[in-house]
């Protein structure tokens, strides 16, 4: 017993300490020692940025070159991997950084076939990223500090199957400006199993149940291999799961995670760290802006509220504190929201409402300043019913509902039916922050906004208040250049 502990204590002082000599990684080892709950969750939410920006760009079905300039650019905010010559950077604090959040991630993802799918997709295309983006030499040294169980083939074999291995290279290099050169072109043998996707395209020669795969395409024996590992890792990890189930500081936080993903959802918006205009808005403004500058559901609240002249508790709840960031005062609140619920008297407003109104703001009650709803706690959060009006229309609308809406609201700024295939496909593959992102791009492309280009450089709506404060920015600098333009003239 003594021995078997000593060498597992050995182990644990191993890892705990461990080096990253190479800026990819296959994470076969879980990374060991102290980690706080907080260095635990900021990890992994900042890898969960990344992941979730691969996904959005498959939804918007993105080429890879444009898929791989967003990604780098997440990547270099909240991810960042400095190539191991850059010795003024801290590259040791970097990877384990980058390591701890995947094993975090790992923990969230393992639990459903689904999660676990897409988690392999995102984080495969993440490692070909980085594979494709490293140093020549340091992707070499670590090739070669890895056994991938690949044989090398000899040149009188090369020589055997030449006629076979051109007629390979064919469909990959044009065959009346290139020929292949076998002598100096390296070959290695692996079960064909292991790069089924050479074999689809028909890139590679099959002998003996061994593909012949040519260096040039020797990534796809590493991406397949990647995939295999980590496919094999998350099914470990689901049957380790249930030794967590007694931390309560754990669950809640891949809980969230997981929910975060599954929501499609990459980041919590912040009017502190947006670009937000920082102009107040009054009571008078609200209804002017709604048509102009408001998401789908907070558009789809202000036109229940004008109709009804009422919304229920969840209702005032995402509404008013969505306006509460946008810069409604408190004062201007309270005038707004009893202009809305004109059928009631100043007594009933008094008792029923004033109160909450104000307790949103901080002023009564524990006196919290109180955020707006993130799209993914409308998402995931208090649900709707029937009667209800809060939610995200693109979840739970039906489809028939969601495109008549659409055109309700947006046809004025530009969508048009042509566009509504595009939007509910995204719907339908369960991308709701996508349908949205698309939905801004549409509505603004008289302010010079293109396809792709979503919020702010390429980001997908992760918040209301993102949408509604991006889009009063994009019309106040065409304000300021025609403004420009008049003076210059």
């Amino acid at each position: 017993m003594f021995s078997i502990r000593k060498k597992f204590v050995a182990e644990v002082e191993k890892h705990s300490t461990l080096k990253y000599p190479h800026r990819l990684n296959f994470y076969d080892q879980p990374p060991l020692g102290e980690v706080t709950i907080e260095e635990f969750e900021t990890c992994a939410l900042d890898r969960l940025r990344i992941l979730a920006e691969i996904e959005s760009s498959f939804a918007r079905n993105r080429p890879w070159e444009e898929l791989k300039r967003f990604t780098l650019e997440q990547c270099s905010k909240y991810l960042r991997l400095d190539a191991s010559s850059a010795h003024k950077q801290d590259t040791e604090a970097q990877r384990r950084k980058d390591h701890l959040g995947h094993f975090v991630l790992r923990l969230a993802f393992c639990r459903s076939e689904e999660l676990r799918r897409r988690f392999v997709k995102a984080e495969t295309t993440l490692f070909r990223i980085r594979y494709e983006e490293d140093d020549r030499q340091e992707r070499e040294e670590f090739l070669q500090s890895r056994k991938f169980g690949w044989e090398s083939v000899e040149p009188e074999e090369v020589k055997q199957y030449a006629s076979q291995l051109k007629a390979a290279a064919s469909t990959y290099l044009p065959p009346k400006e290139f020929e292949p050169n076998l002598e100096a072109d390296k070959y290695y043998k692996v079960p064909w199993t292991r790069v089924p996707d050479l074999v689809e395209r028909r890139k590679v020669f099959l002998k003996g149940g061994k593909a012949y795969v040519p260096s040039k395409e020797q990534s796809s024996i590493v991406f397949e291999e990647f995939q295999r590992s980590l496919e094999k890792a998350l099914l470990v990890t689901l049957k380790h799961l249930p030794r967590l189930d007694e931390d309560t500081r754990i669950f809640p936080l891949l809980d969230n995670l997981s929910q975060g993903f599954l929501a499609g959802v990459s980041s919590e918006w912040s009017s502190t760290t947006s670009s937000a205009t920082g102009d107040e808005i009054t009571a008078d403004m609200v209804d002017e802006l709604s048509r102009r500058h408001f998401p789908m559901c907070m558009r789809h609240l202000h036109d229940t509220l004008k109709r009804d002249k009422h919304l229920k508790h969840f209702g005032r709840l995402q509404y008013g504190l969505f306006l509460k960031v946008l810069g409604l005062s408190i004062e201007e609140a309270l005038a707004f929201w009893r202009r809305s619920f004109s059928g009631m008297t100043d007594d009933k407003f008094n008792k029923e409402y004033k109160y909450n109104i104000r307790h949103s703001y901080g002023l009564e009650g524990k006196r919290a300043n109180y955020p707006a709803k993130s799209c993914q706690q409308i998402l995931l959060s208090d649900q709707p019913g029937p009667q209800d009006s809060h939610g995200c229309p693109y979840r739970h609308f039906s489809l028939d509902n969601l495109q008549t809406a659409l055109l309700s609201m947006y046809s004025s700024q530009g969508l048009t039916v042509s566009d509504l295939p595009e939007v509910v496909s995204t719907v339908k593959s369960g991308h709701y922050h996508v349908a949205c992102t698309r939905v801004f791009e549409i509505t603004h492309t008289a302010q010079g906004l293109k396809k792709g280009e979503g919020v702010d450089d390429g980001e997908s709506v992760t918040h209301p208040n993102q949408y509604a404060s991006r889009s009063r920015e994009l019309e106040k600098k065409v304000k300021e250049e025609m403004d420009v333009d008049v003076t210059v003239t």
